[in-house]
């Protein structure tokens, strides 16, 4: 006789960036232990793919991952993390005050949200005629970034950056991503001055990030810290 099968609870959540609502459940001990065979192997192909295959299993929506935004992709996995592995997480915080005092603190996942800055636009204008539309970093960045903790290289930036732009326009010339290839946005951003170049860095250092903010006392010396956690990777450090 077959053994019964258990019924996963399903919730909802809505997308951060399109405020699409859909549905997930917890992932499953097979679930989980490829995606730790996978990071233990150490091999970015090999962890893509288990951390594509745990997201599409658990939601149970009709929805492309190729499509969402990082800060979109930390924030499924952040929830789904929660439901399947436990909603508090203990942390130990080093006051900010003295740099030394520890204090321990539950941190309700479900409580963290994604931050969206005011006045942060996609358009950065280079010149008074010239400038560039952005796109948000994608699933290959989020698995580099949040979950194998890939730092990136002088190299990577302007990949990185080359991957995101949408569009350059100089006056009524359009030069779209449909249509202009990687490697001549790469040529591109090379050829900007430094000036420039950081107004497209600051797209990126103010874009919409999963945020959370916290308040501790230090027991000896009556200080309260304000503690500022930003990236899936500081939530379960």
């Amino acid at each position: 006789m077959a053994l019964p099968q258990v019924v996963l609870p399903t919730y909802e959540l809505e997308i951060p960036s399109n405020g699409k609502k859909i549905k997930y459940r917890p992932f499953v001990v097979k679930e989980e232990k490829l995606l730790l065979l996978a990071l233990e192997s150490e091999d970015s192909t090999q962890i893509e793919s288990a951390v594509k295959q745990l997201l599409k299993g658990c939601i149970q929506s009709r929805i492309k991952l190729d499509d969402l935004a990082i800060f979109d992709l930390e924030y499924i996995f952040l929830q789904i993390r929660a439901v399947s592995v436990g909603e508090v997480v203990e942390m130990t915080i080093t006051c900010q005050d003295d740099g030394t005092t520890k204090v321990r603190y539950n941190l309700n996942l479900l409580e963290v949200r994604v931050q969206k800055p005011e006045g942060h636009s996609n358009k950065i204008m280079l010149t008074d005629d010239m400038g560039i539309v952005m796109k948000y970093p994608k699933f290959d960045t989020f698995v580099a970034g949040s979950i194998i903790g890939t730092q990136p290289t002088a190299d990577s930036v302007v990949d990185i950056i080359s991957g995101c732009i949408d569009q350059i326009f100089d006056g009524e010339d359009v030069y779209d991503s449909s249509t202009t290839s990687k490697k001549e946005f790469g040529q591109f951003l090379e050829n900007l001055t430094n000036s420039q170049f950081e107004k497209i860095q600051k797209f990126f250092e103010s874009a919409p990030k999963l945020e959370h903010t916290v308040k501790i006392q230090n027991p000896n010396t009556g200080v309260e810290n304000e503690v500022v956690f930003s990236g899936l990777s500081s939530f379960f450090g």
